[in-house]
């Protein structure tokens, strides 16, 4: 099996289960504030299972930034595809957004800035500590 494949499974049963403790937290705090909050059983469930299988997807993904035969182009696109497609499923599985086109594409672009902010983010902190590093190598 390609090591990229293993590394993938080993993230994602690693992190997988982080999902449906961040959900039981937020319906706990839903509880609390929103006093007429019931979910059916059905509803837990799905919401567990396809929360575990959102943080698995993402955890496995954080692979793609690390296949060193790949341009940091096809990289992001792979690791923004793959996440962009499990989180749409999730949240039409769920309900959490209707199926119509205008929220579909309200969400999509909802979704990509805020994937941009966030890998900009996170490309300039590490370019930065990088020069700090390579600075402290060189005296």
């Amino acid at each position: 099996m390609n090591k990229y494949v293993k590394e993938f499974l080993k993230r994602g049963l690693i992190f997988g289960g982080f999902g449906p403790i961040i959900l039981s937290i937020i319906y706990f705090i839903i509880g609390l504030n929103k006093t007429d909050f019931s979910l059916k059983p059905n509803e837990v469930v799905l919401g567990t299972i396809s929360i575990y299988i959102l943080a698995f997807i993402h955890a496995g993904a954080s692979v793609f930034n690390q296949i060193e035969s790949w341009s940091v182009p096809k990289s992001l696109l792979a690791h923004l595809s793959c996440l962009y497609f499990a989180y749409l499923l999730c949240y039409l599985i769920n309900t959490w957004i209707a199926f119509d086109i205008k929220v579909i594409i309200i969400f999509t672009l909802i979704f990509i800035i805020s994937y941009f902010i966030i890998w900009i983010t996170v490309y300039l902190i590490v370019k930065r500590l990088s020069k700090q590093l390579n600075s402290k190598l060189n005296n």
